[in-house]
């Protein structure tokens, strides 16, 4: 691969059932682009890596393609934050086996101390094939997409397989926003989602067996010199990829993790679109907003049915368990309230993969990438905010970090007269600090930073328990006042639930209030306002 280029490829893929495949291919957003004869080959592609996935933990991929009588090695690095872009080395080798000798440096670098004695095939992708190019737009400015379907299957050796249904749209030329522009349109043509994982993430939960697993948002980076607008740009691509990354644990349902980060990842978005509103159009501002309070409305059931029944119920039915004084009524009782919970979290669940798999959810996933791609907020009219747009984002950091901070001590001032209404404004109003703080981390000294980020989580960790009793008295109630057929037991249980943990707010109070003064004494890491310190005001 002495000759191989690296290069960044950028690609959208989008599942779609197998029985519109085919239809895709003559859809209108393909037939009325089309570059040139459309071209179809099976191809064959063997991924490899270590015994211990050594390759697979740097989230590398190795693999050799068959392509009639050509081999062709490949090594790809990471998805870039967005979930677009990754690295990629590619060139031609003998035989069906890797060639390490044949990688450039960069890619040797990538893969890491791997030895090619080590490496054994994994699974392989058997795919058919049908490829045509598409322009989009006219001229100079015109984008050339290769767009790929794939027909198949991923197999391991000992026999296991998962069906490969997809297209694959990767810019050739021009704007990552014509991918959307295209995708849109064969989106109206047939039902179809944006698939977050490549086939190597596939192929390696089916080779070993792995169930998807949920993620946390990536480490944001801004470059010296970003500008506002790239700022936003960079919050947004990694706040959509982040909700993208967790759908397939959500979709899952094994582990609450799933739910809980998308909801993260909307929560940090719509936290963003808050700190950036005067530079945006408020049409576009109001539509985002809306889907994600409607995806929220559908998401949000299944994390607060989890909360309860594994931070809240679960810890009573473990202490009862062991105090045989509390006797097998009580536990029957709870037992009952565990069952009925566990069955409203299944539907709730339910729910939520409806909205996750609804073509309503595809679409916003398009137009945001579209609106974030096309940079659609430069469409209003000049004036001092759009301007800015443009000017280093800094400054803009240092008022925005500075505004939410006091905002935040004003919330809280007299934190231990406040009321569960007024500390749950305050958990919020933490929290949206804390994602601006986590935004443009990378702008400041990080040892302060991280610091004080440490700071708030504790803090906003403590008040988010008390919100989370709350939520499951609200949750209880409508348990029982939508239920016809529960137990007579099971209203004892909660009142056992909702005293138990009542008793434990209690206990936690002090703790709240050294949290909350930690909190008025930190010295913020941007500028240093002088504000009077709230705990310490009469």
């Amino acid at each position: 691969m002495t000759e191989a280029e690296s290069n960044r490829e950028t690609e959208l893929k989008l599942a779609v059932g197998p029985e519109d495949l085919a239809r895709l291919t003559k859809a209108s957003a393909i037939t009325s682009r089309a570059v040139g004869k459309a071209s179809t080959k099976p191809l064959e592609s063997t991924y490899y890596d270590t015994p211990d996935r050594r390759l697979a933990a740097r989230m590398v991929t190795l693999r050799v393609r068959k392509s009639g009588d050509q081999y062709l090695q490949t090594v790809k690095t990471p998805p870039s934050p967005d979930g677009m872009g990754r690295g990629e080395w590619e060139g031609p080798v003998p035989g069906p086996d890797p060639d390490l000798s044949l990688l450039p440096a960069e890619a040797l670098e990538q893969l890491g101390p791997v030895g090619a004695e080590e490496l054994r095939p994994l699974f392989a992708s058997h795919v058919q094939r049908i490829t045509r190019d598409v322009r989009v737009g006219e001229g100079e400015g015109a984008s050339i997409i290769e767009v790929a379907f794939d027909s198949g299957e991923i197999r391991t050796p000992d026999g296991k397989t998962v069906p490969l249904s997809e297209l694959e749209l990767e810019l050739k030329q021009g704007s990552a926003a014509a991918l959307y522009t295209v995708a849109l349109e064969l989106a109206d043509a047939a039902p179809l989602r944006v698939e977050p994982r490549t086939k190597a993430m596939r192929g390696y939960a089916l080779a070993t067996g792995e169930t998807p697993k949920a993620v946390k948002a990536d480490r944001l980076e801004l470059p010296p010199g970003t500008t506002v607008e790239g700022a936003f740009a960079r919050i947004l691509r990694s706040c959509l990829a982040h909700m993208s990354l967790n759908e397939p644990t959500a979709l899952a349902g094994e582990s609450p993790e799933g739910i809980h980060q998308m909801r993260v990842a909307m929560r940090r978005l719509r936290s963003a679109l808050s700190l950036f509103r005067p530079f945006l159009p408020a049409g576009q501002y109001g539509w985002i907003v809306g889907e994600l309070k409607w995806l929220g409305g559908h998401l949000g059931p299944a994390r607060d049915w989890d909360v309860f029944l594994t931070e809240l119920l679960a810890p009573v039915r473990a202490a009862f368990a062991r105090t045989a004084s509390h006797g097998e009524t009580a536990m029957a009782d709870l037992d009952g309230l565990a069952a009925s919970a566990t069955a409203r979290r299944d539907r709730a669940y339910q729910g939520a993969r409806e909205a996750i798999l609804s073509q309503r959810y595809t679409q916003f996933q398009l137009r945001a990438g579209a609106w974030l791609e096309s940079r659609g907020w430069r469409d209003q009219p000049v004036s001092e905010h759009s301007a800015r747009l443009f000017e280093p984002v800094d400054g803009l950091a240092d008022q925005l970090l500075a505004k939410r901070h006091k905002r935040a001590r004003r919330a809280g001032r007299s934190f231990a007269t406040l009321g569960s209404t007024e500390r749950h404004e305050l958990r919020i109003t933490l929290k949206k600090l804390r994602y601006t703080a986590e935004f443009f981390l990378s702008l400041y000294d990080e040892k302060p930073a991280r610091r004080y980020i440490r700071q708030l989580a504790a803090f906003q960790d403590v008040l988010g328990h008390l919100n989370d009793v709350a939520t499951a008295s609200r949750l209880l109630q409508d348990l029982h006042a939508g239920e016809s057929d529960h137990q007579p037991g099971e209203p004892r249980a909660a009142g056992i639930v909702i005293g138990w943990h009542a008793r434990g707010l209690k206990e936690v109070e002090p703790d709240l209030l050294a949290l909350w003064s930690g909190f008025a004494d930190a010295k913020p890491f941007w500028s240093k306002p002088s504000y009077p310190n709230p705990a310490r005001e009469a």
